[in-house]
């Protein structure tokens, strides 16, 4: 029986199920995030009203000057005012782009910022359920990542269906004007085109999907190699790493290419169904002209104008993938928004707990109908020392961690200092408890700050414990002593130090409960004497849970569980244990006789 839930017994992975996203919907959501950047970003969609009039100017000036400009009897003043004119709105287009790209660039920057704050917020307090079902590559992808797909969509989005749509309906306008008859042609394509982004934005949304879980996929295996380097290494793995880092790869080729051409098809076809337009336009103009129905300049003016609104239709069209690899970010991203806190408890306050812990009746399982924990009882007075023994898959690591409440049991109660935890603030709670396990987490910082983790590192306070930690000697021989980093997770140490490291931390948070899983199973008997030392001077006054699969290490104990399967089948001490002569007599025998080997 295994202590850790399994995928299938936990919610579904981040934007995993339930309703996919739309533009609306993102819309929505993005609300709260854009209403206080509401004033700069109507300042930024003037501006690119701005920049789709001018575009509207281009032919309203070349039929007057065609028209009136050029010949023996053509007007001085279109020969000079239209030049200048057109200079003119160079300039206003050129000041209205910059001002439009810095104000979407503010806001945009601004919304990545708050979203990225909430989403490693949202993180920091998901429960411990979240991080057992989640790969550390995909919370990445999506706080460092692929939030950025939700600055591009809104920057893409906003810049073309202001700027693009408003340039084509000018456009649209000024053709309608000029000649309402060769205007209906154009017309004609917008819902044919229309029509046509429907069709392929069902395939992109489904591709994007898929191709952003193979993403994930491919992150996971880096971070896997990665971490487990040495294994890869002796065990001579780097081709099976290879191949499966290449074959995922080639599926992800496969993906893209797949994108690029569903993509790429709306394009040509848009400029197929606009070449068609435009031979219709130039056979009906010729006709015209010849019944005096338009002018040169007019039929320049209007193939001009029709001309530019084929580059903001293509945007248009063109702002559908990227707007569809949004959607699907949107997903991962808003799902790790919406993931569930852990509960926060009753708000009961406690400043210095006694140490009391009782068991009542405890059970616990992780939703697949196999019982972890089974109806477990037991108290710890304040100060005693309570080991919990039993071979692996016992339920040992699962009892200690609904103490701080990283689970909250399915049956029974547990209570410290007479209250049960639901009722204490979780904080308030947490603070009462230090965890020291074989598994030692350390940070790329300095060593104060490691032992201080937390709160404002008191240097005082960090040297009494790490000499009671006996590894101030260690500490202070380094070239920048409590300054120094200690590297990712405490490289730069050895896995004595590290460990007594974690002791000292342990030691300056001087919590009155302490939990202790195997802390020196991985050690060598050298390092093992050390940190033993250290856990004697950690444990003084203090109510103590030690795992032990190292039974030498708990005789000492005032008292030991023995578990199995889920219950506790024995309970005394060490020697009234042995005199059973039931399964911690058996298991400390096998362990004599291994140790005697």
């Amino acid at each position: 029986m295994s202590d850790k839930p399994t995928q299938s017994t936990l919610s579904k992975p981040i934007g995993a199920g339930g309703e996919k996203s739309d533009p609306a919907q993102v819309g929505r959501r993005l609300w709260p995030y854009v209403k206080p950047q509401f004033w700069v970003l109507i300042g930024a969609i003037l501006t690119l009203a701005i920049v789709a009039a001018t575009e509207a100017g281009i032919p309203a000036l070349l039929k007057p000057l065609i028209d009136h400009g050029f010949g023996a009897k053509g007007s001085p003043v279109a020969r000079w005012l239209v030049p200048v004119a057109v200079i003119g709105l160079s300039v206003v287009r050129g000041l209205a782009q910059y001002a439009s790209g810095y104000l979407l660039q503010y806001v945009s920057n601004r919304i990545l910022l708050e979203l990225r704050l909430k989403m490693f917020e949202r993180m920091i307090h998901a429960s411990v359920g979240f991080f057992q079902r989640e790969t550390a590559s995909t919370i990445i992808n999506a706080i460092v990542f692929e939030v950025n797909q939700i600055l591009n969509v809104l920057l893409a989005v906003l810049v073309t269906s202001v700027r693009d749509s408003l340039t084509v309906v000018g456009l649209i306008g000024y053709l309608f004007i000029i000649n309402w008859r060769l205007a209906l042609i154009v017309a004609v394509l917008l819902p044919a085109i229309g029509w046509l982004v429907s069709k392929i934005n069902r395939r992109l949304r489904r591709l994007n999907r898929d191709y952003q879980l193979l993403t994930n996929d491919l992150s996971y295996i880096v971070e896997e190699t990665v971490g487990g380097y040495k294994v890869v290494k002796v065990h001579n793995g780097e081709q099976y790493e290879m191949n499966r880092f290449g074959e995922l790869s080639k599926r992800l080729r496969g993906y893209q290419m797949r994108l690029t051409v569903s993509g790429g098809l709306a394009q040509p076809i848009t400029q197929f169904l606009a070449s068609i337009a435009l031979a219709i336009v130039v056979t009906i103009a010729v006709v015209q002209a010849a019944h005096d129905q338009t002018t040169v300049g007019g039929f320049v003016s209007f193939v001009t104008a029709m001309l530019l609104v084929i580059s903001p239709l293509k945007h248009l069209i063109d702002v559908n993938q990227p707007l569809q690899r949004g959607m699907t970010a949107a997903e991962l991203i808003f799902g790790l928004i919406d993931e569930p806190a852990e509960p926060i408890g009753g708000g009961k306050p406690l400043e210095r707990a006694r140490g009391e812990i009782e068991f009542r009746s405890v059970s616990f399982e992780y939703g697949n109908g196999r019982p972890i924990l089974e109806s477990v009882s037991f108290s710890a007075a304040p100060g005693e020392m309570i080991a919990l023994a039993g071979p692996s898959g016992s339920g040992k690591t699962t009892l200690v961690n609904l103490l701080p409440r990283f689970f909250d049991p399915t049956g029974g109660q547990i209570l410290v200092d007479g209250v049960a935890l639901p009722d204490y603030d979780i904080h308030a709670l947490r603070s009462q408890i230090a965890m020291v396990s074989q598994d030692v987490t350390l940070f790329n910082d300095t060593v104060a700050n490691n032992v201080a983790y937390g709160e404002t590192a008191d240097l005082e306070r960090v040297e009494k414990a790490l000499r009671a930690a006996n590894l101030w000697d260690t500490v202070a021989a380094l070239p920048e002593g409590v300054e120094t980093l200690v590297g990712d997770n405490g490289m730069k140490l050895s896995g004595g130090q590290r460990q007594r490291l974690a002791i000292a931390r342990a030691i300056y948070k001087d919590a009155p409960i302490l939990i202790l899983d195997e802390a020196t199973s991985a050690l060598d008997s050298e390092s093992e004497r050390y940190v033993q030392a250290a856990l004697e001077t950690l444990m003084k006054g203090r109510t103590t849970l030690v795992i032990a699969h190292r039974l030498s290490t708990i005789e000492r104990a005032d008292r030991i569980l023995v578990m199995e399967a889920g219950r506790i089948v024995e309970r005394g001490s060490h020697q009234q244990l042995l005199e059973q002569r039931g399964l911690y007599a058996h298991l400390h025998q096998i362990q004599f006789q291994q140790n005697a080997a």
